[in-house]
C-alpha cells in the first residue's frame, strides 16, 4: 500500500520553497517597513507638505530699470527664479535627452533605470546613473549632509526616493522641470538657469538656440570641469555628446547634429556678474543700503523680515538703462578722451605733481595726505588688525609686490609699491552725474563714479564738495522772490562790501574785468558768475534767507549763515543739488530724486509702492523768472559753449560752478524734461588744474553733460523733448528780453519827465 506523504526529496523542495518565499516576504515586510519609517520618519526628518508645497532657497534679489533690463542683483546664490513658459524648448528637449528621456512616463523613479543600475553593479558594467530629474530635485531642494557614511547615503537615497514621489505627486512635469532648472547650478558664481544665462549668453533663457541649451544641459553634470570659460574643450565634448543624445532621441536630424556640432561654444559675451561690474553699479550699491533698512522693518507673512540675499524680492527701478548707459559713457568720454590726458600734461616734469601748494609748506603737506591715504587703505587696516608692528607695516609700503591697477585703457597688471600706487591714483580724476526727470523726480541715470571695481566711493550720494556758483541761484531765487527783481533788473557793477558780525568787512573779488562801472542786469551777472553782484544782493538779503531758501528746495547738509555763501562755499553733495536746480524746472514744487517705483516678492506680489514726497517751494512765476536767468547762462554766458562747440538750439537753462583753486568742476542743466548734474574732481581737493582755463566747470563738468545730452536727444525711443519751458498759468507781466526792457524803461523815464515839465 502506498503512503501519501510526499518522499523526502519533495519535502526538500518543499521547505526550500517556502523558506524562499517566507525571505522573499520578509525583505518585502523589511522594505515596506524601512519607507514607512522614513515616511514616519522614523530616521530622521523629512521635508513636510508645507515645504515641499513651498520648498525654500536662497533666491537673489532682482534690481530691473523703467525698461526691464536686469540692471543686478544682490544675493547669497546669485539665483532667480523662472516658470516653464520662460525656457527655450531647446533647452527642455536637451536636459531630456541627456538627464531623463523617461521623465514623462515615470512617477519620480525610473525603474528601467534602476534596473540598469543593479545590472550594472553586479556586473561591473556600468552603464550610467539611476537618478531622475525629479529625484535630482528633491537632492537639490534639500540637500545632503557632509561625509555620509554608505549606510547613512544608502538612507539618504531612499529618502530622496519618496521625496520625488511626493514632488510629482503635488507638482506638474512643467513645473517639476521648471524647479529643477532654477536649483541647479551652472558654476562660476551662477545659479539657476536664469542666471547662467545672462552670465554666460547675456541673454534670456527663453531666447537659448540649439547650441547654447545642449552646452547648459550639459554643464550640470561637473560645473568646473564642462566650464565653457576654464575648461573649453571639455565643454564642446560635453556639448556634442548633448547633440548625440538628442539626435539619438529624435529631437535633432543627422544634419543639425552635424552643423552645430561644428559651431564654436560662443561665450564671446560671458561676464562675471558681480556687484564690480554691469550698469549701475554706484546706483546699486546706494540702494543696498536703503533695501537692507527697508527689509528690516517690513516682514513676511511668517513675521521674519526679509532678507534682501535670501528671499527674492524684485526691486523696480526709475532708472532708464538706455539713459544710464548714455550717462556712463559720456563719462567716460570725456575723461578718457580729454580731460585725464590734458591733466597728465598740465603737470608733467613737476616734482611734487599732482599736488598744488604754496612753495614753504608743499612737502610737509605732501606728507600728510600720504599718511592720510596710508592709514585709509585697507592693507594697512588689515595688517593693522593682525598684530603687525607699525614699523613693519611701514616697510610694506615701499616693498614693490605685484597689483592690478586701474587705467582707462583697462585694467593693468604691474609691479609698484604701495606708496607708489597711492601717488598714481591721486593723478586720477573723479566725476559724478545724476539726471531726474523734471516731472516725476524720477532718477533716469546716476554715474556714482568712474570704476565701481576701483573706487568704491559714491560722488552722487555720499561724497559732499564745494559747490562754487552753482549755489549762487539759491541767492538769485530769493531776490526773484521778492517781487521787486526780474532778470533784467540792473546794478551797477562795482565791489561791494558787507560787514560781518565782528565789525569786519567781507569783499569779494572777481575773475575778470568785464564792464566793470557799468550798469548790468541780474541776467548777465548770473550768466557771467559776476561775485560783486552776488555780495551785493547778500547784503540785500541776510544769509540766514539764503539758507533757508535753499533748505525748502531740498538741501539738508550745513549751510553756515556767512555772506561767503554767495558764492558757494559750503560743501553739497551732487543728489542735493540736482534735486533743488530741479525745482526751477518743476514750477517751484521741490520733487524728492527718486530712485525705486516698487518692490514685490518672489511671486509678484506687491509689498510697496514708492511715490515722490513734493513740497512747494516757490511760486510759479519765481521759478519760471529762474529758467529765464539760468538760460543766459547758456546764451551768452559761461555755458555758451553749449551753443558754439556743441551746437545746441533748444532751450536749457544752466549753471557753471568752479571753486577755490579749481578744485571741482560743477555744471548744472536743465531742459523741460530733465535736469542733470556733473561734477568733476579729484580724490583730494589739494589735486586740480592750476590754470581757470582748463579747471573751470565749463571745462571740466559741461562736456560730460554735453555727450550725454546729445546721446539722449539722439534716441527718440527715449521721447526727451527739445522745446520750450512751460510758461506759468497766470500771465507773467515781465519782460525777459532785456533790450526791450531797457527800451521800456527810457520811454517811461522820459514819458515821466515829460509829466514833471507841467
Amino acid at each position: 500500500m502506498k503512503s501519501n506523504e510526499p518522499s523526502v526529496p519533495q519535502k526538500k523542495i518543499f521547505n526550500y520553497i517556502f523558506k524562499l518565499w517566507f525571505l522573499w516576504a520578509a525583505l518585502l515586510m523589511l522594505v515596506f517597513l524601512l519607507f514607512y519609517g522614513i515616511a514616519r520618519e522614523w530616521y530622521g526628518k523629512m521635508p513636510t507638505f508645507e515645504e515641499l508645497e513651498n520648498p525654500k532657497s536662497n533666491l537673489a534679489s532682482e534690481v530691473y530699470s523703467s525698461d526691464g533690463h536686469l540692471l543686478g542683483t544682490y544675493f547669497i546664490e546669485n539665483r532667480s527664479n523662472i516658470s516653464y513658459r520662460e525656457i527655450s524648448p531647446n533647452l527642455i528637449n536637451a536636459v531630456l535627452a541627456i538627464e531623463d528621456i523617461r521623465f514623462e512616463e515615470h512617477s519620480g523613479i525610473d525603474e528601467k533605470a534602476l534596473l540598469r543600475v543593479f545590472y550594472g553593479v553586479a556586473t561591473g558594467n556600468s552603464k550610467g546613473g539611476g537618478s531622475t530629474l525629479t529625484q535630482q530635485l528633491a537632492k537639490n531642494l534639500f540637500p545632503r549632509g557632509q561625509r555620509l557614511s554608505k549606510p547613512q547615503l544608502v538612507l539618504r537615497k531612499f529618502k530622496e526616493w519618496i521625496t520625488a514621489l511626493k514632488l510629482e505627486r503635488y507638482y506638474s512635469k512643467e513645473e517639476i522641470i521648471a524647479m529643477y532648472l532654477n536649483t541647479v547650478t551652472y558654476g562660476h558664481n551662477t545659479y539657476g538657469i536664469k542666471s547662467a544665462t545672462t552670465a554666460f549668453f547675456d541673454c534670456t533663457p527663453d531666447s537659448l538656440n540649439l547650441q547654447q541649451a545642449a552646452l547648459m544641459a550639459g554643464v550640470v553634470n561637473a560645473p568646473t570641469r564642462y566650464s565653457p570659460i576654464s575648461n573649453p574643450e571639455n565643454s564642446i565634448s560635453r556639448r556634442n555628446l548633448v547633440l548625440r543624445q538628442m539626435q539619438k532621441y529624435g529631437y535633432i536630424t543627422s544634419e543639425v547634429y552635424d552643423s552645430v556640432s561644428q559651431l564654436p561654444l560662443g561665450v564671446s559675451k560671458y561676464t562675471l556678474r558681480d556687484h564690480n561690474q554691469g550698469l549701475a553699479t554706484y546706483l546699486r550699491e546706494y540702494l543696498r543700503g536703503e533695501l537692507k533698512e527697508w527689509c528690516k522693518n517690513h516682514y513676511k507673512p511668517d513675521g521674519t523680515p526679509y532678507n534682501l540675499y535670501k528671499d527674492g524680492l524684485k526691486i523696480y527701478t526709475t532708472i532708464d538703462s538706455r539713459m544710464q548707459r548714455y550717462a556712463e559713457e559720456a563719462v567716460r568720454e570725456h575723461l578718457q578722451l580729454d580731460l585725464q590726458p590734458a591733466f597728465y600734461r598740465h603737470w608733467e616734469g613737476y616734482t611734487n605733481a599732482p599736488f598744488d601748494f604754496e612753495e614753504e609748506e608743499i612737502e610737509e603737506s605732501v606728507e600728510r595726505i600720504i599718511e592720510q591715504s596710508i592709514r585709509r587703505s585697507e592693507r594697512y587696516r588689515k595688517l593693522k588688525n593682525l598684530d603687525v608692528s607699525e614699523d613693519s607695516i611701514r616697510a610694506s609700503f615701499i616693498m614693490p609686490v605685484k597689483m592690478r591697477v586701474f587705467s582707462w585703457e583697462g585694467s593693468i597688471d604691474t609691479i609698484m609699491s604701495p606708496i607708489d600706487s597711492i601717488i598714481y591714483y591721486k593723478h586720477i580724476l573723479q566725476a559724478g552725474l545724476l539726471s531726474m526727470e523734471s516731472k516725476t523726480g524720477y532718477v533716469r541715470a546716476m554715474v556714482g563714479g568712474i570704476d565701481y571695481q576701483y573706487f568704491k566711493f559714491d560722488h552722487v550720494v555720499q561724497g559732499k564738495r564745494q559747490v562754487g556758483s552753482t549755489f549762487k541761484p539759491f541767492l538769485y531765487t530769493l531776490a526773484m522772490q521778492e517781487g521787486e527783481y526780474s532778470p533784467c533788473y540792473k546794478v551797477s557793477n562795482i565791489q561791494y562790501s558787507v560787514e560781518l558780525f565782528d565789525g569786519t568787512f567781507w569783499s569779494p573779488r572777481n575773475s575778470g574785468n568785464d564792464r566793470v562801472g557799468e550798469e548790468v542786469t541780474l541776467k548777465w551777472a548770473l550768466a557771467n558768475s559776476n561775485n560783486w553782484i552776488s555780495a551785493y544782493l547778500i547784503g540785500r538779503f541776510s544769509p540766514q534767507s539764503v539758507r533757508q531758501m535753499a533748505r525748502k528746495m531740498g538741501v539738508q547738509s550745513d549751510i553756515p549763515a556767512v555772506p561767503s555763501i554767495a558764492l558757494g562755499t559750503p560743501d553739497l553733495s551732487l543728489y542735493e543739488m540736482v534735486g533743488a536746480m530741479n525745482t526751477f524746472a518743476n514750477k517751484g514744487v521741490y520733487v524728492v530724486p527718486t530712485f525705486i517705483t516698487k518692490i514685490e516678492d518672489k511671486n509678484g506680489n506687491l509689498l510697496e509702492r514708492f511715490v515722490p514726497d513734493k513740497t512747494e517751494a516757490m511760486n510759479e512765476v519765481t521759478a519760471y523768472k529762474m529758467l529765464k536767468l539760468m538760460e543766459g547762462v547758456v546764451e551768452s554766458g559761461t555755458g555758451i559753449r553749449l551753443r558754439y562747440r556743441y551746437g545746441f538750439n533748444n532751450p536749457i537753462a544752466g549753471k557753471t560752478g568752479t571753486t577755490q583753486n579749481q578744485s571741482d568742476g560743477w555744471f548744472m542743466g536743465i531742459t523741460p524734461d530733465l535736469t542733470t548734474g556733473v561734477w568733476v574732481g579729484a580724490e583730494d581737493r589739494s589735486v586740480h588744474f592750476r590754470t581757470i582755463g582748463l579747471g573751470q566747470g565749463a571745462n571740466m563738468a559741461l562736456p560730460i553733460w554735453a555727450i550725454y545730452m546729445k546721446k539722449v536727444y539722439s534716441d527718440p525711443s527715449l521721447g526727451v523733448s527739445q522745446g520750450e519751458f512751460d510758461t506759468p498759468l497766470r500771465d507773467v507781466m515781465i519782460e525777459f528780453d532785456c533790450e526791450k526792457y531797457d527800451r521800456e524803461r527810457q520811454n517811461s523815464s522820459l514819458d515821466q519827465s515829460h509829466e514833471d515839465e507841467f
